[in-house]
């Protein structure tokens, strides 16, 4: 798996190379000015290769930067030192230590201090300096034939290598802090997420510990109530008769809703759940849920088109029923659904003509007990929507409705839910 850490040293590797194209440009116009302006006589052939080299090695970052997913400290720091390699055999070919652009070994280590590590740092530290106490000594002299003009040439020099070294710094440092910041916001997001599914892992287990400890009283419940319907004195009152028949019905729904978190919770998606196909498997979830809540409107339509086998998720009805429920809390005059087809994605978009989020809950929509209901627990039921579709591969929106009320929009991709596979988490 790639780091975070890699990923933005593969960034600050390309921009390495757009500063050393700058540089080669620069390079190139300060040769020719000092050339044919100053008539100064220059090595141009020597100089000439150098900058060939520069542009072969930026040819060949370009290639690793493409070709490979990972860029360490290590390779930044070479690719420094060979910067600085071809500083160093320019300046000995114009003066050394004499020349006034002597100043960008700083610019070199300014650089390593933003993108290396300390040792790295240090150690160009050490060899810039190393180059700066040699240049002084060995050098081919180009100044001799100035005089008195050298001081003149020198001044001119100066400031054109601290205007270019303070551009090149504020565009290369500003570059280099928005990828940092872009790594930090980040991270930040995978400690969210991380905390958030810490969270859900959490619900999962107490839900499960929940539906062991009532998987006994509940069977209990049943025998005795299935006794009660084979008593004479129970059953001549018809009143009483149709309530242990219904309390049957509901305990056995009970049992059943046991099951199914016991089902969710222990059991591999994809294996031993059942196929069935999108159409179907949206159809029978809306006759189910508009059966139990019976709302006074519930709008359904299925635009999905041509079908597509799928795995029935427990987990993602559950889900959508908590989806529905929330809509039908904000509204229960009337709901909306409808599910479609987008490219590879299913969609299904729900509405309501309720209130609608208010500006604080659309800011942090899918966040743990964030709700306008007002009560211990609340906000947690899309809270579990938006986790379990994001680990799914899908996404959750939500917006208010220009005429009033809220539509949340759930987007999920197909193949998540293919037999095929993809789904297993």
């Amino acid at each position: 798996m790639i780091s975070i850490d890699h990923v933005t040293d593969k960034k600050n590797l390309l921009l390495l190379v757009q500063l050393r194209w700058l540089a080669v440009i620069g390079q190139i116009v300060t040769i020719l000015v000092v050339q044919f302006w100053f008539g100064i006589a220059l090595p141009v052939t020597e100089l000439a290769i150098v900058i060939a080299f520069l542009v072969g090695l930026n040819v060949f970052s370009l290639i690793r930067h493409y070709r490979h997913e990972m860029v360490s400290n290590t390779e930044l720091f070479l690719a420094l030192l060979l910067d600085v390699a071809a500083l160093t055999v320019q300046l000995y070919l114009t003066g050394g230590a004499a020349n006034p652009f002597i100043s960008l070994y700083l610019l070199q280590v300014t650089l390593g201090a933003v993108l290396l590590d300390a040792w790295s740092t240090w150690t160009l530290v050490v060899i810039t300096s190393g180059c700066f106490v040699w240049l002084s000594v060995a050098y081919r002299d180009i100044f001799h034939e100035q005089g008195s003009g050298f001081a003149k040439l020198h001044m001119q020099g100066t400031f054109i290598c601290f205007l270019l070294s303070a551009t090149l710094l504020v565009f290369f440092i500003s570059r280099i802090n928005r990828n940092l910041r872009a790594r930090d916001a980040h991270l930040a997001g995978l400690r969210q997420q991380s905390a958030e599914e810490d969270h859900i892992v959490r619900m999962g287990l107490l839900a499960s510990g929940a539906a062991h400890e009532l998987g006994t009283p509940l069977a209990t419940l049943s025998v005795i109530l299935n006794d009660w319907q084979h008593m004479p004195s129970l059953n001549e009152t018809p009143e009483v008769s149709q309530e242990i028949s219904e309390m049957q019905l509901q305990v056995e729904r009970c049992k059943a809703i046991v099951s199914g978190i016991l089902m969710s919770s222990g059991e591999a998606r994809g294996e031993g759940t059942l196929r069935t196909s999108v159409n179907t498997f949206f159809d029978t979830l809306a006759e189910e849920w508009q059966t139990i809540r019976s709302p006074a409107r519930f709008d359904y339509t299925n635009g999905f088109g041509d079908d597509a086998v799928i795995v029935s998720d427990a987990t993602l009805k559950q889900v959508i029923f908590n989806l529905f429920d929330n809509a039908l809390e904000a509204s229960p005059k009337l709901i909306r659904a409808h599910v479609a087809r987008i490219d590879d994605n299913i969609v299904l978009t729900v509405r309501d003509q309720g209130p609608g989020f208010s500006k604080a809950m659309l800011a942090s929509f899918g966040k743990p007990y964030q709700s306008s209901k007002g009560r211990p627990g609340s906000g947690l039921g899309l809270f579990l929507v938006v986790n379990v579709i994001r680990k799914l591969g899908g996404v959750v929106t939500a917006e208010n409705a220009p005429t009033g009320g809220a539509i949340v929009t759930l987007t999920l991709p197909l193949d998540s839910l293919s037999p095929r596979g993809g789904h297993g988490h």
